[in-house]
């Protein structure tokens, strides 16, 4: 499967997933104009990827910041994952936050109760 790269913005991520080896990292600030648009592709991009999966899937979020309607978009990036992750395939979901950012170790502890893929908190 081929790699899904998008370069970061000043509003955007920067996106690396690549299918081969099932690793997956979102990096830097999330505040597109409009989430669904900016999202819609990387969606298709992971629809395409469960339907042959590597044997583990590990995915790293490393935002500095994200606002509402990215929230959306993340939730719904991780419930395909979820969907994977039920079909008996490892998932796994690094969450990485400054160690001053409590807003963001709050983020990663609220997707912890939300979305059924372990994720573990690191400070950095």
């Amino acid at each position: 499967m081929e790699r899904f790269v998008l370069d970061s913005t000043t509003k955007t991520p920067r996106i690396q997933f690549d299918g081969n080896i099932g690793k997956f990292e979102i990096s830097g600030r999330s505040i597109p104009e409009n989430s669904a648009k900016f999202y819609s592709p990387l969606m298709d991009w992971v629809e395409e990827y469960i339907q042959n999966p590597a044997e583990e899937t590990l995915i790293n979020v490393k935002l500095e910041y994200f606002n509402t309607s990215s929230l959306k978009g993340l939730i719904e990036l991780f419930r395909k994952f979820e969907l994977l992750n039920n079909s008996g395939k490892a998932v796994k979901i690094c969450w990485y936050y400054e160690e001053e950012d409590e807003d963001m170790q709050e983020s990663g502890e609220d997707f912890k109760q939300l979305i059924r893929i372990p994720i573990e908190l690191i400070k950095i």
